[in-house]
């Protein structure tokens, strides 16, 4: 497990630091400008650092290996990260909308606005980099924690993008009113992310199962590689952070051998490691005679 996190590790403590040098450029953009639109696109970024920071803690918790407590190990804890991620994420949605709301009645032109959007375009880039880099380092560690960040990191982006545009439009055609305008599309726009975030985390907390091409493929895999047992039933899965488990009943003839019995179930378990990497299998060996389906899901 540890050659898996740390990787993780080193990102999540990088991201704490990108996190600050992004934050310090668009409050720099804002006090140059005034524009109520940088300033919600700064709000988002002291969200940031704290989400990263909250990820960090996650994964650093993660890495523990399984004990006599957590005997499944404590790889969950990832997504008590990514659920205050969503949360954090949300509430900065309904401060941008707050914020925009004020300015409204009253628009106003920036101060040095050519200083100040450059400042939030190279602030847009490091952010647009970086939020990649993680990505594709979650995916290949399969975790929870990562890729919340990283797509939080990318929601940035887009209310970067789109602050960007709309600041540079009201200072060029002079319609100020486009500043509060702005800044609320944004808001919307991290509102949709932050709640499909959460949705997500909180389904790995109630232990929802994998994903219906990963059950399909987990379906594909046992049926490829039942030769001597009689059918499965009662397929169950779920997921922990970067682990997927797998519990089924395998019906066997009953006059077979323990010995033949559990060459099978070696056989299912080293296959669907393949077929899903990280994936645990719990596999309950049933005679013919003694097989009972609990559960709506049979061959």
């Amino acid at each position: 497990m540890s050659g898996r996190s740390d990787p993780a590790l080193r990102m999540a403590r990088w991201s704490v630091v990108v996190g600050v040098a992004v934050f310090a450029i668009k409050w720099t953009a804002w006090r140059l400008t005034g524009s109520v639109a940088i300033y919600s696109d700064a709000l988002e970024s002291i969200v940031n650092i704290v989400a990263a920071a909250a990820a960090l803690l996650a994964l650093s918790v993660a890495v523990r290996p399984a004990d006599a407590t957590h005997p499944f190990g404590h790889t969950k804890a990832e997504y008590f990260s990514a659920v205050v991620e969503g949360a954090l994420i949300l509430f900065a949605a309904f401060e941008m909308m707050r914020t925009a709301w004020g300015r409204f009645a009253d628009p106003q032109p920036f101060d040095q606005p050519a200083l100040g959007l450059a400042l939030v375009a190279l602030a847009g880039g490091v952010m647009a980099g970086w939020a990649w880099l993680l990505l594709a380092q979650g995916r290949r560690s399969r975790s929870p924690a990562l890729v919340a960040d990283a797509w939080h990191l990318l929601s940035d982006v887009i209310s970067t993008a789109g602050v960007l545009l709309g600041a540079t439009l009201a200072w060029v055609l002079g319609w100020w009113w486009l500043d509060p305008v702005v800044a609320v599309l944004v808001a919307i726009n991290v509102l949709w992310i932050g709640l499909g975030l959460v949705r997500r985390s909180v389904g790995g907390l109630m232990d929802e199962a994998l994903p219906p091409d990963q059950v399909a493929r987990i379906r594909r895999t046992i049926e490829a590689n039942l030769d001597g047992a009689l059918e499965y039933h009662d397929l169950r899965t779920r997921s922990a952070g970067p682990r997927a488990f797998v519990e089924f009943h395998l019906v066997v003839p009953g006059r077979m051998s323990v010995e033949e019995a559990h060459a099978i179930t070696d056989r299912l378990e080293r296959a669907l490691a393949e077929a899903v990497p990280g994936a645990v299998a719990v596999i309950h060996v049933e005679p013919e005679n003694e097989a009972i389906h609990s559960g709506p899901y049979k061959l």
